[in-house]
């Protein structure tokens, strides 16, 4: 049968291919083509458009039956490898589609790793362990950031107020402290009036880190305790301020979360005062996949 010239036919098919290895397999026109589910003159017509698209004669029919010529011999192994790679391609998309696999990129403030972080990543872990989890610790700016530039799946954030194209839920909310040098003359007291500090010096929050929780504690100090912190120093994360406070440089109101760090030299001490606690958020975008992002959040209950 002459071949056509292979730069005049249409590319190689999938079907095609799975026609071929058929035949190939079965060297039977009919066997094939029950396998197949399908009757034999198509099954020929495929055989033939391979052969044009190949530019080679892949089998031989005679009256004897069918053969591999040494051309589809050679052919077999490789159409054997695209087939397997499409099925593994196949499936993965799937897989991703489920959820079962893929790569969930995490944002994290600070207070978060003592508040169940890990015990929820490793309970989703278990159940889902083919998924990817990176984290990354950013304030709550930066991580919003992230979100709006499509470089975070999902942010824990200290802070609801959003863009419109992001949203959030709540995660779970914690008292607010006074964190102290451990030698300072108010460490001792049972519950510490926030007014008792309005004479020291402050360490805060970042406000370019977090523009609504510098202002938060900037409020409850004014609204609380009557007076504007004296700010002395700034951190961009909460570790960095209760480290500075440990080294004396100054006070600050922190979320309690922190009295588990184990930094040596920072008291912490209850505040008289009634305030509202630290709450926080997971922060995504609204156009995101939410198959992984929904599994993470669900997995929080179960750690």
């Amino acid at each position: 049968m002459p071949i056509d010239n292979p730069s005049s036919t249409r590319a190689l098919e999938f079907r095609h291919l799975r026609c071929f290895m058929a035949l190939a397999e079965e060297l039977h026109f009919g066997r094939a083509a029950q396998r197949l589910a399908m009757s034999q003159p198509p099954l020929s017509v495929a055989i033939q458009q391979l052969e044009a698209s190949v530019g080679a004669r892949l089998f031989d029919r005679d009256s004897k039956g069918v053969r591999l010529t040494p051309a589809g011999l050679a052919f077999r192994g490789h159409a054997a490898g695209l087939l397997e790679r499409a099925d593994a391609a196949c499936a993965l998309a799937r897989e991703v589609q489920a959820g079962e696999v893929g790569r969930l990129r995490v944002g994290f403030v600070g207070s978060t790793l003592y508040n169940g972080l890990s015990a929820w990543l490793r309970a989703f872990q278990t159940s889902w362990p083919r998924v990817e989890v990176v984290v990354v610790e950013l304030n709550s700016q930066d991580q919003i950031d992230a979100l709006l530039q499509d470089e975070l799946d999902l942010g824990l954030v200290h802070t609801d107020r959003l863009p419109p194209t992001l949203q959030s839920q709540p995660l779970y909310t914690e008292p607010f402290l006074a964190c102290l040098p451990a030698g300072h003359a108010l460490a001792g007291s049972a519950e510490l009036p926030l007014a008792e500090l309005s004479d020291q010096p402050f360490i805060l929050f970042s406000r370019r880190g977090s523009p609504d929780y510098h202002a938060r504690i900037v409020d409850i100090c004014r609204q609380q305790g009557g007076f504007h912190p004296r700010l002395q120093h700034e951190g961009r994360h909460w570790l960095s301020v209760v480290s500075l406070v440990a080294q004396g440089l100054g006070v600050s109101i922190v979320p309690a979360g922190f009295q588990r760090a184990g930094i040596q030299g920072a008291s912490f001490r209850p505040l008289a005062d009634r305030i509202d606690d630290s709450a926080v958020f997971a922060a995504w975008r609204r156009d995101g996949d939410p198959i992984l992002r929904q599994r993470l959040l669900a997995a929080r209950l179960s750690a």
